[in-house]
């Protein structure tokens, strides 16, 4: 299988950086093509959550091309896949409490990723970026690693509630912030004719999953110009809305 690919990222209507940062690879190999797609959402004063994304981006294209080809040729296997991005995750991790410490600053960044290989599909989580299914409705393929998403799963907070509580940006989990971080993995299958959006919170807190579905369904997206204008329609709608957080996202097709 190929794949189709689009992304997008903006500023927004009241930030001074974009601190998301947004990467899709696809790569030819022996056993067929694999599309590699990960968005991170960093978080810090001026333009230090910036500096967390992109940092993140660079080293896991670097893992994309280096770590990733060993664990692709020796069959794939789901335990050292996670294995691996949990690895590359905290030394992330390390890598950016230290450039806080040494620059007395704090800074994070959340962390999605999607890897599509030969009809198997892996993610791995950090924060509350998400992944979906846009085959048959708009489904998350993940959980939030946030304060409003432990409320809901103590049956504090009903989903709708969550989504204007004033606590809703708060993580559980970031990269960077904590000693310890924790990563999620999700796996499953799919087939040619499938789609996944990938995105940051900015992306998704004012619109709701049917508006989203009616154009973002993989029925929909029959090419990368459809794809990258859907985005961008979705971005400006969500600025007309009014949200205040930078806006990404990445949407992919097999075919």
């Amino acid at each position: 299988m190929r794949f189709l690919k689009a992304a997008h990222t903006d500023i927004g209507i009241s930030k001074s950086t974009n601190q998301d940062s947004v990467l899709i690879r696809e790569a030819e190999t022996e056993k067929g093509n694999v599309l590699f797609a990960v968005v991170c959402d960093g978080m810090g004063g001026l333009a230090k959550g910036e500096v967390a994304s992109a940092t993140v981006i660079k080293h896991v294209s670097d893992w994309f091309e280096t770590e990733f080809p060993d664990i692709l040729y020796t069959g794939l296997d789901k335990d050292e896949l996670r294995i691996s991005l949990e690895n590359f995750i905290y030394r992330m991790n390390s890598k950016i409490q230290e450039y806080g410490r040494t620059n007395y600053c704090n800074l994070g960044t959340t962390f999605v990723c999607l890897i599509l290989f030969e009809g198997r599909y892996f993610i791995m989580n950090v924060g509350d970026s998400r992944a979906y299914s846009l085959n048959g409705g708009f489904i998350p393929l993940t959980k939030d690693q946030s304060y409003v998403q432990r409320e809901i799963d103590l049956g504090r907070l009903t989903p709708e509630q969550a989504e204007y509580d004033p606590k809703r940006s708060v993580l559980l989990q970031c990269i960077g912030v904590n000693n310890f971080v924790d990563p999620d993995f999700y796996e499953g299958t799919f087939k040619e004719g499938d789609a996944f959006l990938l995105c940051s919170d900015g992306f998704r807190h004012v619109i709701t999953q049917s508006e989203f579905y009616q154009y973002l369904n993989s029925d929909a997206i029959t090419d990368e110009n459809v794809m990258k204008q859907y985005l961008e329609y979705f971005t400006e709608l969500n600025k007309y809305r009014n949200e205040k957080d930078n806006i990404s996202a990445a949407v992919v097709k097999a075919y």
